[in-house]
């Protein structure tokens, strides 16, 4: 569509929104006017040329079925209009507007009866935009006429057939591309003037225009005969069309040489009805497009797809439809669970689930999910998606975004992945990336992944369109393209210019490996420390305020004071669960802690207040009292007694744990499973005691617990000897406990030193600086 043509019909129509619209809706809500009108003006533009012969058809049908409508052949219907929908009603919107007067009620009566005339798949699509209320209050407001005036214009052609307006000059089609790019125009300001969020419905042109080349020309050669292209967040279906368009226009497919069926779902009612509209008008199924949240609800359960696009919401929360994904920890829809080898080799079902503030790695797994197998197809399924950075690394090892990176990379389905320029998208200018999915790549990409630096190949536009400042130029989407396809790599040797680089799919795989040091404990019994004991660690504020208030007695009965009690937690916004409120009234559970304390007591009085440096001895101790002197002691209870008059102290005898005797076939199963030696067993927590297949262990201290990253391709052993051992020799591995992770380091593969500058270039520069600012430096400096 020629651009001086597209600006004149966008400034048109945005147009009547000034001039019809204002002091009637507030600038935000033009839209609710704008988007259907056109959308309606569009659909009676289509079905003019077919409006006799539609009444001719609609007299036959009421000779052999009667005036209900519901009876009638609506195949012969759709067949004499040409398209998927049609109007049985009398009504055009141009014979509407010739007969209208100022009663803007017969306009309403009028339009109602046109509207009612549609096929229901138009019907559908006039409710989801509540164009009838819309209709209602623009007659209310006595601007209705004003607004049907100006959509019927003669000096504005909606129609895909070539006119002339009042003067008599043509107005070229418009076609239904040229439809697509108004479309999104509009809807691209109104997002602007309504302050949208990032990325939502809007994409560039030119990233779908590489998007569709990422995801055809690989395969351009052996396109399936039968394509059916998806896309779970599709908007207003641009990415739909254009990958249509692209196989058309460019491989020059017709309909008799390939089927191309388009899907989609879009949650927000006003875009799903403009993407309808545009498949029912293009002659596309608009059956195949949804209305609803993707995440909610698997719209398309066994329905698998050789292509998909899609640019999804991120940054956004999927909250609200967690319940529709799991109850719990349990995945209860299977498009979000996958499953993992752990460290050795075991099969396990884990979570595909990122954190509820940002859903958009969910809509990748739809796709992964939906992918046909090569059994379907031959060529399988190319998936290309829009991301932000956090896609990238987001989600430590074991998190639900590790886990969906690590599924699909180490199943060799990640191809590419592009970063894209800054400030390309018209409502964000963070950086984005495609990721480019397969599960059938050539022979030369298995167990690669391809990762291009396009950031700084654009070209700046001549006026900002929101926030997008640049833009894809053609021969910037060939460069990433022969890029691409040659599995090339390029370095950047200036600010300028493309860089790629090619990984192995285990380089972006690592070793999350928990490192443990021994408890090593001093103990010694004081007043201070034994008197924490007297109080719940969560409620140790209240209870000290109460005793403080009350005295002793609340110990013996807390009854008389649970009231004020409560109320102080109330006017000291103490927000306590009702588990904890109930706690506090209990006589019982004010009982228990007297006792502790009283018990910690008597045991400070019976072994004394000397200082321990080994906590083993000590413990003992105390179990030789406790027997003696038949003070009964629960372990938790002991524990905390324990815990309380206890501290680490590096020069402290380490804790012992359990003794630990394996039976000969136990141990030889233990040494492959770890795949190391007896004499190797210390450094994985078991220390021989001398006595056969007998080792020590030793108690942990969790606050010195640390984990290291270790890549995929280095061994865990020989790493902690190297790294870790000769800092900390008392710290061994807990294998049991190591997961595997997955990132994508954008920032670290293609990072360039920038060297500082001299100081000469420094002092230059200030000088220069100096002179230009005739000696005002000096001024301000008091030099």
């Amino acid at each position: 569509m020629n651009q001086a043509v597209h600006n004149k019909l966008v400034s048109f129509i945005w147009s009547i929104a000034d001039d019809c619209l204002r002091d009637v809706y507030v600038r935000g809500k033009y839209r609710d006017v704008i988007l259907p009108m056109v959308v309606l003006r569009r659909l009676d533009a289509l079905l003019e040329p077919t409006k006799d012969a539609i009444a001719d058809e609609v007299k036959e049908q009421i000779d052999i079925f009667g005036v209900e409508a519901s009876l009638w052949d609506k195949d012969a219907l759709i067949e004499v209009s040409g398209y998927v929908f049609y109007n049985t009603s009398k009504w055009t919107l141009k014979k509407i507007k010739s007969v209208a007067t100022n009663n803007q009620q017969i306009i309403v009566a009028n339009l109602t009866e046109y509207i009612n005339g549609f096929s229901e798949n138009v019907k559908e699509i006039i409710t989801k935009f509540n164009l009838r209320s819309q209709i209602a209050h623009m007659a209310n407001k006595d601007v209705l006429l004003s607004v049907l005036e100006k959509f019927t214009s003669e000096d504005i052609n909606l129609t895909p057939f070539e006119m002339t307006d009042s003067e008599g000059r043509k107005l070229a089609p418009l076609s239904n591309l040229g439809m697509g790019y108004v479309f999104e125009e509009l809807i691209r300001k109104f997002n602007e003037e309504n302050n949208e969020e990032a990325g939502e419905h809007f994409t560039p042109r030119e990233v779908i225009d590489l998007m569709t080349h990422l995801i055809f020309d690989p395969i351009q050669d052996s396109l399936p005969p039968v394509m059916m292209i998806y896309d779970p967040a599709c908007g207003s279906g641009g990415m739909l069309t254009e990958a249509q368009n692209f196989i058309i226009e460019k491989y020059e497919v017709t309909a008799k040489d390939k089927s191309i069926h388009l899907y989609g779902k879009e949650i927000n009612d006003e875009t799903y009805a403009i993407c309808k509209s545009d498949m029912m008008i293009k002659g596309n199924s608009p059956e195949n497009i949804k209305n609803g949240s993707t995440l909610s609800t698997d719209e398309f359960q066994g329905t698998t797809f050789n292509f998909m696009l899609s640019n999804p919401p991120y940054g956004k929360s999927w909250a609200s439809e967690a319940k529709y994904i799991k109850n719990g920890k349990d995945i209860i829809d299977n498009r979000f669970e996958v499953e993992l080898m752990n460290y050795f080799g075991e099969s396990q079902t884990e979570a595909a689930t990122p954190r509820s503030s940002d859903g958009q790695l969910l809509f990748l797994m739809e796709m992964v999910s939906k992918m046909k197998t090569l059994s379907q197809s031959p060529t399988g399924s190319r998936i290309a998606s829009v991301h932000n950075g956090s896609s990238l690394f987001t989600g430590d090892a074991g998190s639900g975004e590790s886990n969906i990176r690590r599924f699909i990379i180490e199943n060799d389905m990640l191809e590419a992945i592009i970063q894209m320029p800054n400030n390309l998208f018209y409502n964000t200018g963070i950086t984005t990336y495609i990721w480019l999915l397969s599960n059938n790549k050539k022979a030369n990409r298995k167990g690669k992944v391809q990762l291009v630096d396009a950031g700084q190949l654009y070209r700046k536009l001549r006026k900002n369109l929101g926030q997008k400042n640049c833009e894809f130029a053609p021969e910037h989407i060939t460069e990433i393209m022969e890029t691409h396809q040659k599995l090339a790599t390029a370095e950047r040797t200036t600010d300028e210019g493309i860089a790629a680089q090619v990984f192995d799919n285990a380089d972006f795989g690592y070793y999350k490996v928990t490192i443990e040091r021994p408890k090593r404990l001093k103990a010694q019994f004081s007043e201070e420390r034994i008197a924490t004991l007297r109080y719940d660690s969560r409620l140790s504020e209240v209870m000290l305020w109460a005793v403080e208030q009350f005295g002793e007695a609340v110990y013996s009965d807390v009854t008389p004071f649970a009231a004020a009690i409560l109320k102080w937690c109330e006017e000291n916004d103490l927000n306590l669960n009702s588990k904890q409120r109930s706690d506090l009234k209990k006589v019982d559970f004010w009982k228990k802690y007297d006792v502790l304390f009283q018990n910690a007591k008597t045991l400070m009085q019976l072994i004394g207040t000397d200082e321990y440096d080994d906590f083993n001895a000590f413990s003992k101790k105390i179990d030789a009292v406790l027997k003696t002197e038949k003070i009964k002691l629960s372990n938790s209870e002991k524990n905390q007694i324990l815990n309380a008059i206890s501290w680490y102290d590096a020069d402290a005898a380490i804790v012992l744990g359990k003794k630990v005797k394996f039976k000969a076939d136990k141990l030889a199963e233990l040494l492959e499973r770890w795949d190391c030696s007896v004499a190797e067993l210390p450094d994985y927590g078991y220390y021989p005691t001398g006595k056969t297949n007998e080792f020590q262990t030793y108690d942990t201290q969790s606050d010195l617990r640390d984990t290291e990253n270790v890549p995929l391709k280095q061994n865990i052993y020989e790493y902690f000897k190297a790294e870790v051992q000769p800092h900390v020799g008392e710290a061994w591995i807990n294998l049991e406990n190591t997961k595997i992770g997955y990132e994508i380091s954008f920032n670290k593969y293609f990072y360039r030193h920038q060297p500082l500058r001299t100081l000469e270039a420094v002092s230059t520069e200030i000088l220069q600086l100096e002179s230009e600012s005739d000696g005002l430096i000096k001024e301000i400096l008091g030099l």
